[in-house]
């Protein structure tokens, strides 16, 4: 036998005949699959936050504790899922698990979630609600609404099935449509009525909603034009409104920061989100609106902005700069 041969014999019976757990748990099925380093639980069966770390010493902002699903009132964090990008069962789960005390919502952009099998679907709803956080469909009732004609029986029963699916957010934009304001409301108290928060999407840019290129040469609509669909929404029981990106920050050769001024001034902050899923975009939020600003933002960029929120990294317009005052709450938790 060869040297070579000798000492690959001796290196496998010397290997361990089962693999170790973090290894060997992945070729289970099931729950039993679950990663070796998935969020950790203290003995009680609390999860752990960041308040565990051996870091918590250092000094950090306080920011509104997480409650519920999207209970809390200010500084809510909504990711994107998938649509641009699959968002995997598995990936989301490990992203929720390490950083979810950061992380309020999860939205299918466009109708990804019609395409996938429903036990799946169901499946990941009910694992991100076991992260504490909410589900929102994407703006997908425009597919519906134009594909149907408006039928009441046809939007009735996509407002059902989004219920028994598990989402707890109904986005209603109607970037690509013209819709009229009256209507837009009667479908605001529906999805209400079926026991879904609205969420009407809004912004100043007609056939904003696609990442269309080239919308900024059809012009934009008034400031006043959103704050009065705002206040109309709001009124019939719209849960936040979502202020569009496009028009704003998105598709203009300037941003329109006018127009976030105006909105701010208008309307109550804690009950608009803003689509922010640009680092940039986020950071100037967070500098206009402070570390309580609820913003959308990419899955990819979680971690990101809540480094911003918490004041302990960012960009060099930012560091060191963004702060919270909260007496009522302990520094750093």
């Amino acid at each position: 036998m060869s040297l070579s041969l000798a000492m690959a014999s001796r290196a496998s019976r010397s290997l361990p005949r089962s693999l170790p757990a973090p290894l060997a748990c992945r070729r289970l099925p099931g729950a039993a699959a679950q990663r070796a380093f998935s969020a950790a639980k203290h003995a009680g069966g609390a999860r752990e936050t960041s308040a565990d770390s051996p870091f918590a010493f250092l000094p950090a902002n306080a920011l509104v504790p997480k409650t519920g699903r999207g209970e809390k009132s200010k500084g809510l964090t909504e990711i994107r899922g998938s649509y641009y990008n699959p968002v995997t069962y598995t990936y989301l789960d490990e992203l929720l698990s390490d950083w979810g005390e950061f992380v309020d919502g999860v939205k299918f952009a466009g109708g990804a979630f019609t395409l996938m099998p429903p036990a799946r679907l169901k499946s990941l709803i009910d694992m991100v609600h076991s992260h504490d956080a909410y589900v929102s469909t994407g703006g997908f009732v425009e597919r519906v609404l134009a594909s149907s004609g408006g039928d009441t029986k046809v939007v009735g029963k996509y407002l059902e099935e989004c219920k028994e699916a598990g989402f707890d957010v109904l986005e209603l934009s109607s970037g690509f449509l013209t819709l009229p304001t009256d209507d837009w409301a009667a479908l605001v108290k529906l999805t209400k009525a079926v026991g879904l928060k609205p969420k009407p999407e809004i912004g100043i840019l007609f056939g904003a909603g696609g990442d269309t290129a080239g919308l900024e040469r059809t012009g934009t609509r008034d400031p006043r034009w959103v704050i009065e669909r705002a206040e109309t929404f709001l009124a019939a029981g719209a849960d936040r409104i979502m202020i569009e990106s496009e028009g704003i920050t998105e598709n203009v050769a300037a941003w329109r920061t006018d127009v976030v001024s105006a909105l701010t001034s208008a309307l109550p902050v804690d009950r608009l989100m803003f689509e922010a899923a640009e680092p940039a975009v986020f950071a100037y939020y967070i500098q206009t609106l402070g570390a309580d600003a609820n913003l959308f933002v990419d899955h990819s960029q979680a971690v990101q902005l809540a480094c911003l929120r918490k004041g302990i990294w960012g960009t060099s317009d930012l560091f060191g700069r963004v702060t919270t005052f909260k007496p009522d709450q302990a520094r750093g938790k």
